[in-house]
């Protein structure tokens, strides 16, 4: 009878340890997935580094040296109520080996001070386009399925809009890197904010769907878009917002009047994507799976729908892909396959050494003569 007994307690024990673990790793699994679920915008991705300020003087800056400090390019460099814009790498300037030299265009708000903790950002700009720019523009109300979506409005002449949508970490300030070149062009510009962004409604379960259901807040910018007086509209979108846009283009009732697609950083794997982010945040790799599975749990994503929509078959307009081998949090690969099958309609501009959603900012001269060539045949 002992032995029995004892036998049990043994089942019952081993069950209880069984299930504990089994609950634990679901949790752990929730917790991974809230490194894309729960991205606030305006805050850095957990892949980008934080850098310390080491000295600042008239036109330069001395950041920790990383490869994140040497990146090429133009950058936004954000902190704790601190915005400036950087430039290029400054090798001739002298610094120690543990530091890199970037050229220091302006501090746009608050201060720059040694041991500050600070990370690159692909926004130049904050504030509004008449603020940041000096853009004439309309604070508008888009409405939408779960209420009204503030937009900024910049107007110009043509009858061909651009709605432009940010992505992961984002928010409608990104856009403002290419507002200027689009107005000089004069598209008329409408820079959504979209569920989860400050202003606009919550996401019911306040959670980021990457693009799942958001994208019906970008279908709405287009009814909107087509009330007041676009005859035709391009969908640019960066990381998240590009999905979006495929999304939209496959799926909204008033899918005739785009005419085309910009689509940087396109998050075209979103599994591949939430490893990514669950990953940077030192999530060992064996919990990477139930991070996805929480994910889909969580959310309803399905990667089908993303691949329905970007599948070659299902592309009707020109769209400009721009894409570079070092995103680490939307491969590439998918990008390449879609333009080499459709090479019809789709044009790659590949930006290398450019993390996710910055291609502008690691090449903006290339990467407005590639959109320039585009956008030519479309006004």
């Amino acid at each position: 009878m002992r032995t029995l007994r004892a036998t049990a307690a043994a089942v019952t024990v081993a069950t209880a340890v069984a299930t504990a673990a089994g609950a634990a790793s679901v949790a752990a699994g929730r917790f991974a997935s809230d490194a894309a679920l729960k991205t606030r915008p305006g805050k850095p991705l957990p892949t980008e580094p934080r850098l310390t300020v080491h000295a600042t003087t008239a036109g330069g800056i001395t950041l920790t040296r990383a490869l994140a400090s040497r990146r090429p390019g133009t950058y936004g460099l954000a902190g704790d109520g601190t915005h400036a814009v950087v430039g290029p790498v400054q090798d001739a300037t002298p610094h120690t080996a543990d530091t890199v030299v970037r050229r220091l265009d302006c501090v746009t708000h608050g201060s720059l001070e040694p041991g500050d903790k600070v990370w690159l950002v692909p926004n130049l700009y904050v504030g509004d386009p008449q603020s940041a720019l000096g853009l004439e523009h309309a604070d508008v109300d888009v409405p939408g399925e779960l209420g009204a979506l503030p937009a900024w409005f910049v107007p110009a002449v043509r009858d061909t809009w651009i709605i432009t949508v940010h992505g992961l970490g984002a928010t409608r300030e990104h856009p403002m890197n290419v507002m200027r070149f689009l107005n000089e062009r004069h598209f008329p510009v409408l820079d959504l904010a979209y569920r989860g962004d400050l202003g606009a409604p919550r996401s019911p379960d306040g959670l980021n769907h990457l693009g799942e259901t958001e994208w019906r807040d970008l279908d709405a910018a287009i009814r909107y878009a087509v009330r007041y007086g676009a005859r035709r509209i391009i969908l640019y979108g960066w990381s998240t917002g590009a999905t979006m846009a495929l999304r939209a283009a496959a799926h909204s009732a008033l899918r005739e009047r785009i005419s085309g697609l910009i689509l940087d950083s396109p998050v075209l794997d979103w599994e591949a994507t939430l490893r990514a982010l669950a990953g940077a945040r030192h999530t060992p790799n064996f919990l990477l799976p139930l991070a996805v599975r929480a994910a889909q749990g969580r959310t309803g994503v399905r990667g089908d729908r993303i691949a329905h929509a970007a599948h070659p078959d299902r592309l009707t307009v020109p769209t400009l892909l721009v894409h570079g081998p070092d995103d680490t949090i939307a491969p590439w690969g998918p990008s390449r396959r879609l333009a080499a099958s459709r090479p019809d309609l789709v044009t790659l501009y590949t930006v290398p050494e450019a993390p996710h959603a910055a291609m502008w900012n690691a090449d903006p001269a290339g990467y407005e003569e590639a959109l320039r060539r585009f956008l030519t045949p479309l006004m």
